[in-house]
């Protein structure tokens, strides 16, 4: 077993690490309050390669492995994690649900813009009455012959307002119900398009969060992703990877908060001494690094299953509700840590600690990724 990154890993990582501290943490407290990513800094994401991390060459990828891919989440998370939860969407969902299970004329057309981050993808799934239970579609997608006539509203899409491309997920046959459920690309520009408000959100307030709504959208066969009734199983064989790009997330969410946390004990006095003197503080130190060193490892251990063709889906679920209910903890301790000054934007833990939340919600909640262990553990 070798705990040792490679030398492109750790090239990967520190390019993650200073794009992280020298570009984006200067306006992450703006951002965070202006609720606002600025589009040229998706298109740097873009030109680093960050948007299309583990495509192939071939279609604009930079072919990294997983695994690089979870140092770059966690880099970036430990910052802004407004800006990795959309590398985030773009690569796990939009650009792996595109290169695995795409023809090879949708992947002409879209993967190849999406992964050089000339464009950026958002994934429709969850809807007003269709959250964890994602069999329940509202959305419908009707078959008119010669195209499919999709009409519905997705909620909390992210990279909704910025997104050139969407897939989306609509019931093409109730009466088959998951088996008549479809995925489909659908442009952004088309007709019948409907962008919604942007949603006031607790964290990761820089990502555009919005509904999207389908009225009459005309949507050509061909933008149909795999054989009829494919849909649901898109969607689940999709967030699957797409767990382990959030787990990363929270874990970067940890480290940045334990690293404020650590460096601040050094330096903040009380009765006489650096606090990081004081055992309650130490104890807290020493149990935040113990969780985050598990949370990285079972990130790590589902990223080098799937980069190995193994079912990750099991280590893939515990990654993410591990590393996320880490994050809330230890974002919250690290406010508890800085005592008053937690409190105030400028010292970066409060943020984080809003940010961390989210993580337990999306890309399945910790109560359904319980749900995916259990079922694991018990056939």
């Amino acid at each position: 077993m070798n705990f040792e990154f490679t030398e492109e890993q750790l090239m990967i990582q520190k390019a993650a690490r200073d794009f992280a501290n020298d570009v984006l943490k200067p306006g992450v407290i703006e951002r965070d309050e202006n609720q606002s990513f600025p589009q040229e800094l998706i298109h740097q994401m873009g030109e680093l390669g960050f948007l299309g991390m583990m495509v192939s060459p071939e279609y604009g990828g930079s072919g990294m492995d997983t695994i690089s891919y979870v140092l770059l989440m966690e880099e970036i998370s430990k910052v802004d994690a407004s800006a990795s939860v959309m590398i985030s969407v773009n690569n796990s969902l939009v650009c792996y649900g595109l290169e695995s299970f795409g023809t090879e004329e949708q992947k002409q057309k879209y993967l190849i813009p999406l992964a050089q981050g000339k464009q950026i993808g958002a994934f429709c799934l969850s809807e007003p009455e269709a959250g964890s239970d994602a069999t329940s579609q509202r959305t419908t997608a009707i078959d008119m012959g010669d195209h499919y006539l999709l009409n519905g509203t997705k909620n909390w899409i992210t990279n909704g307002g910025r997104a050139g491309v969407f897939l989306v997920i609509a019931q093409t046959d109730v009466e088959k119900k998951h088996r008549g459920i479809n995925a489909f690309i659908v442009d952004a520009s088309w007709e019948g398009v409907q962008v919604g408000v942007k949603e006031n959100k607790l964290g990761i307030r820089g990502s555009d969060t919005h509904s999207i709504m389908f009225n009459d959208v005309k949507v050509p066969k061909d933008h149909r992703i795999g054989e009829d009734g494919f849909g649901f199983k898109f969607a689940m064989k999709t967030l699957a990877g797409g767990r382990i790009g959030i787990a990363a997330q929270a874990l970067g969410i940890a480290s940045g908060s334990y690293e404020l946390a650590l460096a601040y004990s050094k330096e903040r006095k009380a009765f006489g001494t650096e606090i990081c003197n004081h055992q309650a503080i130490q104890f807290k130190l020493a149990d935040m690094s113990t969780e985050i060193e598990a949370a990285r490892l079972l990130c790590l251990k589902a990223a080098y299953q799937k980069d190995n063709g193994l079912d990750y889906t099991l280590t893939g679920s515990m990654a993410k509700v591990f590393a996320s209910e880490a994050a809330m903890r230890i974002s919250t301790e690290a406010v508890q840590v800085h005592g008053g000054y937690g409190f105030v934007k400028e010292y970066h833990v409060e943020r984080l600690m809003r940010d961390a939340k989210i993580t337990q919600i999306y890309e399945g909640t910790s109560e359904v990724q319980r749900i995916v262990i259990s079922r694991s553990i018990l056939k």
